[in-house]
């Protein structure tokens, strides 16, 4: 992974070069309206107080975990033993990108979805609650993570989501082959090259059309860059928007031409 500083300057030259996502920047009409309707959507949803209440809550939970790592670490480093106020801290994805990810799944109203890197189930409750007519299953490594998580979703009320607990190498396919098709996948797991572009591989396969995958920490390390590039290369990859802490591919049979955008967000 980038040291901290490294991360930030290089935030600061995409927040300095990226689109603003205003006036005659955008020629995509489907871009500008993902932008106009969901990026700058201002609402305050049903969701949000929900999931920042437990947010708030699990900062302050004590409790020690045994994680099983199966991926590139975290910010914080490995570590055998980690409090849920830590992965509170470091792991689960800002309340910005969280809400995010509300919205998305809100606007497109994707009818199956899967997860690969559920934690403590921040991201997986927005998703979740952003369509409660979805099937959602979420991939979880660390089996005593996976029980806050579940404990998180009781609390929540949300009843349309799984947990595959275990390796993603193993529990990917299985989840695939019940899932049939994937109208949204969000993929936050093992952060490397290799096994990155071996999930987009896998998913590419179920993915529905209209469909969208979603890439966290794409500048996260030069692994994580070196297979957004790949991503973008591939040739079902028609429209790529990249706002720094994820990546989003959208397919359709509409786009004819490759289009990749960079949109400050």
């Amino acid at each position: 992974m980038y040291s901290a500083t490294r991360l930030a300057a290089r935030f600061v030259r995409y927040y300095i070069t990226a689109s603003n996502g205003r006036g005659h920047g955008i020629h995509s009409p489907f871009v500008f309206d993902f932008i106009t309707n969901v990026v700058r959507d201002k609402r305050s949803f049903y969701a949000y107080t929900k999931i920042e209440d437990l947010r708030r809550r699990l900062l302050t939970d004590d409790r020690r975990l045994l994680i099983e790592d199966f991926g590139a670490g975290s910010v914080s480093g490995p570590a055998k033993q980690r409090t849920v106020a830590a992965l509170a801290s470091k792991a689960a994805k800002s309340k910005k990108y969280g809400q995010l990810l509300f919205r998305m799944v809100n606007y497109y109203h994707p009818a199956s979805i899967i997860e690969l890197g559920t934690s403590l189930g921040i991201s997986a409750s927005y998703l979740a609650m952003g369509n409660p007519n979805s099937k959602f299953i979420t991939m979880e490594g660390a089996t005593a993570v996976a029980a806050v998580a579940r404990e998180n979703f009781s609390q929540l009320g949300i009843q349309n989501i799984g947990i595959a607990e275990g390796n993603f190498d193993t529990t990917l396919p299985a989840v695939l082959k019940n899932a049939g098709t994937v109208d949204l996948a969000f993929i936050d797991g093992n952060h490397r090259r290799k096994p990155t572009l071996d999930y987009f591989e896998q998913i590419l396969e179920k993915i529905n059309y209209p469909g969208i995958l979603i890439f966290d920490d794409i500048h996260w390390s030069k692994e994580m860059e070196s297979a957004w590039q790949e991503i973008k290369k591939h040739p079902a990859c028609m429209l790529t928007i990249d706002l720094f802490f994820i990546g989003i591919v959208f397919f359709s049979t509409d786009f004819k031409v490759k289009q990749h955008f960079v949109i400050r967000f």
